[in-house]
């Protein structure tokens, strides 16, 4: 027995990732069309069918294009807080099958233990998990400005953690697709992680029982894996927390599982 993780794809199009359970089958966040998750699942051998439920960290469409399709359709439960519900709804002109739960409650679903906290983001009311498993804990962390104290500590326990490393910064400030009003929005203290950012936030929380970082939310056109890994893989050598294994996240396709227990 054992709890596996799965990034099923991370980035500014589209994201979406599974946490299985003895007890449990999680999708977080739905960012991609009903298809390409049912074809993400598939990789794993598994089906949207099967579903225990689906959380939501907040309501921007990169995180719930396919909630309504998949929801409505296989009337399986979506676990978000009530100003995410109503903002998701009325985007997506559906009705979901809501477990409501306030932001800084706890919650179970099978042997899963949820741990929910605010996060700084530019949403109606963004969240943050911690999955507490019978074999470890996941931290899930995808959209931030900046990571407050509360942050920090609600997913300190973490043996792995999904952690946003948005942008670099040179590439941000030159890139020309972008006008300055957006910038300003990616770089405010509700916005987005830069790698510098998730370096810091990674040093921090580095510990003998965090096992491995997944690097998320990567921009296309304002950052690059190697950017991205040598900023937060770098911060922890120079720490010693050389047992942390770090690792890009991919829009396109489905990150290497990991496993606990």
């Amino acid at each position: 027995m054992s709890v596996q993780f799965t990034i099923l794809g991370s980035g500014s199009g589209g994201n979406c990732a599974y946490l299985e359970t003895p007890g449990a089958r999680l999708l977080i966040d739905a960012g991609f069309s009903g298809r390409q998750i049912r074809q993400r699942l598939a990789t794993l051998g598994r089906s949207p069918e099967t579903l225990t439920g689906i959380l939501v960290t907040h309501e921007h469409s990169d995180h719930v294009q396919g909630l309504g399709v998949i929801s409505s359709k296989l009337d399986i439960p979506v676990y978000l807080n009530r100003f995410t519900r109503e903002a998701t709804e009325a985007a997506q002109k559906c009705r979901l099958k809501a477990a409501i739960f306030e932001t800084g409650a706890s919650f179970e679903i099978g042997d899963v233990t949820v741990d929910t906290f605010p996060v700084p983001h530019d949403a109606s009311d963004p969240v943050g998990f911690l999955f507490r498993t019978p074999f470890g804990n996941v931290g899930f962390l995808t959209d931030l400005g900046h990571a407050t104290k509360l942050v920090i500590e609600r997913v300190r326990p973490s043996n792995i953690l999904v952690l946003e490393a948005n942008h670099d910064l040179k590439l941000l400030q030159e890139d020309t697709k972008r006008p300055w009003p957006t910038k300003q929005r990616i770089l405010s203290r509700h916005g987005h992680l830069s790698n510098d950012a998730a370096a810091d936030v990674a040093a921090e929380l580095a510990s003998p029982h965090l096992q491995r970082i997944y690097l998320g939310h990567l921009s296309r056109d304002c950052n690059r894996p190697e950017l991205a890994m040598k900023a937060v893989g770098g911060r922890l050598k120079s720490i010693g927390a050389t047992h942390i294994a770090v690792e890009s996240t991919s829009q396109d396709v489905p990150s290497p599982t990991a496993v606990l227990g």
